[in-house]
């Protein structure tokens, strides 16, 4: 099965319900009982399952990557698989909606990051992008208390923000002539080979119940998400996206609030409006 081809209104409609299901990571993070390893290795092992039967003759009719390519996407896979371990700890740690906002920190690590490593200069614009993440994540902070888990929480969302705003810019390098399916995979199986040998004394214990979770974030939040978003692309600009991903944090929140009863306070709202804002811009400015 190939990518199927999409019209506009139909490519707009799957880039929502992708981002959607991005956003729904952190609820499954927070149904499932066992730790981050299992959830990552887990989410990989179903994401992959997901990629490689939904496109297997989309996937067989890719030119190969060359040695230094994959050298590159195990790189990459270790990035993602080091941000979803530390996305997943700060919802175990904290809860749902500070994992979120701390994780949407990425934009200004990207503009940072970008000057430094890539030497592009930064606009004015960019570092009021910057300010206002800043400003967001002072007022999201409950107390400067890292005994709290909501602040222990954040910190290790704002660390995964940084881990994929690194992974964002590695993929500029791995990925470039690649098609983004097999891309996606590679990392996906990278994550697999790594926690493997970590995860297998734990699984055994894994109930029945949070197998399914497993199956259903890797799935859909993981290949259906990723898949929609690739193929989305192909009638949609990046920066139109860019703008519709950035509703991520929003659904998140949103039913961690409905099932969890996890209700921010005015001020966490605030700075998480703050922080989606810059997220905005952001995207807007991005192309």
């Amino acid at each position: 099965m190939r990518i199927p081809r999409l019209t506009p209104r139909s490519a707009l409609l799957g880039l929502h319900i992708g981002a959607l299901m991005f956003g729904l990571t952190g609820i499954f993070g927070k149904l499932i009982l066992a730790g981050p390893l299992v959830i990552v290795f887990g989410r990989a092992l179903f994401g992959a399952l997901a990629l490689g039967g939904a496109f297997p003759g989309h996937l067989a009719g890719q030119p190969r990557p060359s040695l230094r390519q994959l050298a590159l996407l195990v790189g990459s896979g270790l990035l993602l698989c080091a941000h979803w371990l530390t996305f997943f700890l700060a919802v175990k740690v904290g809860n749902v909606a500070v994992a979120t906002l701390g994780f949407a920190s990425f934009p200004a690590f990207t503009v940072l990051l970008e000057g430094l490593l890539f030497g592009e200069r930064i606009r004015a614009s960019e570092y009021r992008v910057v300010g206002l993440v800043c400003i967001g994540l002072v007022m999201v902070t409950p107390s400067l208390d890292l005994a709290q888990g909501a602040t222990a929480g954040l910190l290790w969302g704002v660390l995964s923000g940084l881990l994929f705003a690194l992974l964002s810019l590695a993929n500029r390098v791995s990925v470039r002539g690649l098609d983004p399916i097999l891309a996606a995979l590679a990392q996906n199986l990278t994550i697999i080979l790594c926690l493997l040998p970590l995860a297998l004394a734990e699984l055994p214990r894994v109930r029945a119940l949070d197998w399914l979770w497993l199956v259903l974030l890797g799935v859909f939040c993981t290949g259906v998400a990723h898949s929609l978003f690739v193929a989305s692309l192909r009638l949609i600009k990046a920066r139109t996206a860019a703008v519709i991903f950035a509703l991520e944090p929003v659904y998140g929140i949103a039913f961690a609030a409905l099932l969890f009863g996890e209700q921010p306070s005015l001020r966490m709202l605030a700075g998480g409006a703050l922080i989606l804002f810059a997220t905005f811009l952001s995207a807007r400015a991005a192309q």
